[in-house]
């Protein structure tokens, strides 16, 4: 997917690039659901148990909004604007070559004396409100990279055992979208103390999927994503300041639809 048409498989209005049908989070279940029933009768018929899978991820999704209100009730993206101007976070314009969508996040550029943990998280449910809209999103899931350059003792104090299962929470069986992959890079020492407080919560499934790649990164990271990487990653067309700023628009652009969301939310 080019720059050109970034936002085309998102239910955006052409001219506002905001989701017109904002009636009510049932619409965004039932087509979930009907969805994931058409794709499994397809590509899985023998399989009927992962439909019943996908209704138990929607009954732990709705459960974890009701337990996370300081997390999923307030979806406005003017909250945290400044963490996506400072260049946080940004979703790559192409998916990798099992559809997935990949999203980076940079630890430098979130400063935990203005953002807490909380504002942070919720930079990666507003994109995943978004996305998990996509019918191909849906089938193939996100895998995500987490540039950790930058991360200091400052960051560490603001995942609490709490913070650390209700992340591990949403990875696992708590949002209908599946994360097929968790890319590290750049990790200090000091933050294994943290991802050692947070995978106890993990399921053996996602633990499995965590990759890191340590300081010296860009060769293993090309040959899960060839071809899609900005510049700052061994990529060779766009840099990570028109991914995070393309991103950011979008966001904005659909202002409106999470804020129906968030007032359906609480």
């Amino acid at each position: 997917m080019d720059k050109g048409n970034r936002e085309s498989d998102l239910p955006a209005d052409s001219k506002t690039g905001t989701c017109p049908r904002q009636e009510s989070r049932a619409w965004l279940l039932t087509t979930w659901l009907v969805t994931i029933q058409l794709t499994f009768k397809w590509r899985e018929s023998n399989r009927p148990h992962l439909l019943l899978e996908g209704m138990n991820l929607l009954k732990n999704y709705y459960k974890w909004k009701a337990e996370c209100p300081e997390l999923s009730a307030d979806l406005n993206p003017r909250s945290i604007l400044g963490l996506l101007k400072a260049g946080y976070h940004g979703v790559l314009r192409s998916r990798d070559c099992t559809g997935s969508r990949v999203l980076i996040y940079r630890i430098a550029y979130w400063d935990p004396k203005v953002f807490t943990a909380y504002d942070v998280f919720r930079v990666s449910l507003i994109t995943s409100e978004l996305i998990v809209q996509e019918v191909e999103t849906q089938q193939n899931g996100v895998k995500a990279i987490f540039d950790l350059e930058g991360w200091q003792i400052s960051h560490a104090f603001q995942i609490t055992p709490s913070v650390a299962k209700k992340i591990a929470a949403v990875l696992t069986d708590s949002f209908p979208l599946k994360v097929r992959g968790i890319h590290l890079i750049n990790e200090p020492v000091i933050f294994h103390a943290v991802f050692s407080m947070i995978k106890p919560f993990l399921s053996e499934k996602i633990k499995a999927r965590i990759h890191m790649h340590g300081m010296n990164f860009k060769q293993n990271l090309l040959q899960h994503f060839p071809n899609i990487l900005p510049l700052e990653y061994g990529g060779e067309e766009f840099s990570m300041e028109d991914i995070c700023q393309e991103w950011t628009n979008f966001i904005m652009k659909s202002e409106d639809y999470l804020s129906s969301i968030s007032e359906t939310i609480q």
